[in-house]
């Protein structure tokens, strides 16, 4: 008999699901929703119901890891369609067969084979992979090919051949400013594998924090994370969790910055005397490691090897980035051992620390990744530079011999739209490297810095935006229309929060409790034209008003994601209709209906957001939505009736919208754009 994994059998509302039933009514056509888009795609006649019998096993190899990815692949589909386990039937019956030729890579690593086929017929569906890892991908792409027709559940006729543009897809979350739970690591890495994401950049070290537990040296968490670490069984945990998932866990420990919390607990590692505290402020602080004692790469080598004993990857990033040398060129020793050594500033100081660093990392079998500043003259070529500086920096490592990952354009801290992600690639059209230098350029990494996350709102910032930069790392070049990005954006988000995660509805729930009510309404229709201001803007009004780690990320900011679902569509709408207002009459009625919500239950709102003291400080918001909203039924008016406005109206309308764009209480407005546009069509 053939190994079985599964069988589901599906329970509709009203009765079984029967062949028959689907010959009367045929489907809808396909809906392609799939995010990201595979390689290659042919859709063909027919379709493969997901009724009574239907089940998965596979016919050639099979270990744990590959059961446990059909078995979670089962309960997801038995979730999105009411489908429940049965008993169990022979192989040669089941409706889908997993064939996977091997389990892989021991430590899965950059050249994993990723690939995979998917075959589905009205017959049976087909899945087959090289690797396990493979599999899992091809079974994330069989869950996004689930449509309704209606009367029931069905997967459309289609042969997928589909395998990543880069070997590294990645998400780094900075657990050092803002400690998140376990809990949010793994729902996070649910939603990685969802779109094949593949690497977790776990920074773990910085200023604010020290948050992975050692045991050789207890006083880093003791002293220098508040309580707030992973212990080492819980890191493990995170690990195999990532493995069942396909996905790398990369820790990071900044060296020889950002490295307050090393020293608060051991000063001796220190450049200066202290005596040192956690850093409650965001920032780039004095605190350095100090590269001249043999004592410290002691303490790192012992350290490191520790380290590795709970993250199996081949890499470790060592951080490396915003040391500002203050404590360095204060030390009389420091500077005479940096003439005795012939080192140049700063840069060939840490360049000496990373010379040092570097072969320690190797005794314990790991691979070097730093930030930009680490690339300096004398670096060994088998370190991988991670960018943040941008495209141009990459490919000067590129040409000059080095392995790089891009990041700039992906930090999603800068609350920059799903779009403006989307349009930045590790390889633009037009770059001149050549094909052995752009074969160095591994992937991108999508960068989650926790000044203004914690565990409550952290989803949505992440998500669905990120959705959106694994397809820009997995997809064909050739797959770039924004318009359908979104389209597909907004399905994979109701994907997103069925697995678990909470991007849509932790707005309704911090305004809840920023409101004291349950009859948010009226703050539903101003929050979804609102997105938090930023990060240069908010980090500014930071620093001013002395916000530091302790204070609770409670306010409406917090609870608005960026680039809400409303910032595009509007977008779209409005540019369509001024495209020709007299011959739109559907824009033109879908606009009246935005503004005329804009104007309704002003005086319930306003009182909602006096009442509170956290929302009180963003009530103008509140009468600026309906000045907004009655601006654009005049100006539709004068559009319409080709009446010219009165004298004046126009320069009124655009200071409003003037007033608008000024940011209050950390929110922007989505719409002040549009709206201009619409007050500038007038005569």
């Amino acid at each position: 008999m053939k190994k079985l994994i599964a069988m589901m059998t599906l329970s509709m509302v009203t009765g079984a699901l029967t062949t028959s039933t689907f010959a009367a009514q045929p489907p809808q056509a396909f809906v392609n929703t799939l995010m990201p888009q595979p390689a290659h795609l042919t859709v063909r006649p027919g379709w493969l119901p997901i009724r009574q019998g239907f089940a998965a096993a596979t016919d050639k190899f099979q270990d744990r890891r590959l059961d446990d990815a059909i078995m979670r692949a089962m309960r997801q589909l038995t979730q999105q369609t009411g489908v429940v386990i049965g008993e169990a039937m022979a192989g040669s019956r089941a409706t889908l067969i997993v064939s996977v030729d091997g389990p892989g890579e021991a430590v899965q690593g950059v050249h994993e084979n990723e690939s995979y086929s998917l075959d589905v017929t009205p017959q049976g569906a087909r899945l087959h992979a090289a690797t396990d890892v493979g599999a899992m991908h091809g079974l994330q792409t069989l869950l996004q090919l689930v449509q309704n027709s209606g009367r029931g559940y069905f997967l459309p006729a289609v042969s997928i051949q589909d395998s990543p543009r880069f070997a590294w897809r990645g998400l780094m979350i900075d657990c050092s400013r803002h400690f998140e739970p376990v809990s949010v690591i793994e729902r996070t890495l649910d939603g990685m594998a969802a779109v094949k994401m593949n690497v977790f950049h776990w920074h773990l070290s910085d200023d604010q924090g020290f948050r992975i537990q050692s045991k050789a040296f207890p006083l880093l968490t003791g002293k220098g994370s508040d309580g707030l670490y992973y212990t080492q069984e819980q890191a493990r945990e995170v690990v195999a969790y990532a493995r069942a998932r396909g996905i790398r866990v990369v820790p990071e420990f900044d060296m020889p910055g950002h490295s307050t919390s090393w020293v608060v607990g051991y000063p001796d590692l220190a450049s200066a005397p202290g005596p040192f505290a956690i850093q409650r402020h965001f920032g780039v602080f004095d605190p350095v490691l100090d590269p001249t004692r043999p004592s410290t790469y002691q303490f790192i080598d012992q350290f490191i090897g520790e380290m590795a004993t709970i993250f199996p990857d081949a890499y470790m990033h060592i951080g490396g980035d915003e040391n500002n040398g203050v404590e360095w060129a204060h030390n009389p020793r420091i500077q005479a051992f940096m003439r005795a050594h012939d080192l140049k500033g700063t840069a060939g100081l840490q360049a000496y620390f990373n010379q040092q660093l570097l072969p320690i990392l190797q005794k314990h079998g790991r691979k070097m990744i730093g930030w930009d500043e680490i690339m300096t003259p004398g670096l060994p070529k088998d370190v991988v530079v991670q960018s943040w500086r941008g495209f141009d920096s990459l490919a000067t490592g590129a040409r000059e011999g080095y392995t790089g990952i891009l990041s700039a354009g992906y930090y999603l801290d800068h609350m920059n739209s799903a779009a403006d992600h989307y349009r930045v690639d590790p390889l633009p059209p037009g770059n001149n490297l050549t094909p052995a230098q752009a074969a160095r350029i591994l992937g991108g990494e999508a960068c989650m810095w926790g000044e203004y996350v914690d565990a409550r709102n952290i989803d949505s910032r992440i998500w669905p935006r990120t959705a959106a930069i694994a397809e820009r790392l997995w997809s064909p070049q050739s797959v770039n229309n924004v318009d359908d990005m979104y389209r597909r954006l907004w399905v994979e988000s109701l994907r997103l929060e069925a697995l678990g995660l909470t991007q849509i509805s932790q707005e309704s729930a911090s305004l809840r409790a920023l409101a004291g009510t349950a009859r948010i309404s009226p703050l539903q229709t101003l929050a979804a034209v609102l997105q938090p201001v930023n990060f240069g803007t908010r980090g500014s009004w930071s620093d001013r008003h002395g916000v530091t780690t302790l204070m609770p990320l409670d306010n409406l900011v917090d609870a608005l994601p960026p680039d809400p679902p409303s910032r595009h569509d509007f977008d779209e709408l409005m540019s369509t209709y001024l495209q020709n207002p007299d011959a739109r009459p559907e824009q033109q009625a879908a606009l009246t209906a935005i503004f005329r919500s804009w104007m309704e239950d002003q005086p319930e709102r306003e009182l909602l957001m006096s009442e509170s003291p956290r929302l009180a400080e963003a009530l103008p918001r509140a009468s600026q939505l309906t000045e907004m909203g009655a601006m654009g039924i005049e100006a539709m008016g004068y559009l319409m009736s080709d009446v010219p406005a009165p004298a004046g109206w126009k320069a009124e309308k655009l200071k409003v919208l003037d007033e608008a764009e000024q940011p209050v209480a950390l929110t922007r407005f989505t719409v002040a754009q549009p709206m201009r546009d619409l007050v500038n069509e007038v005569k």
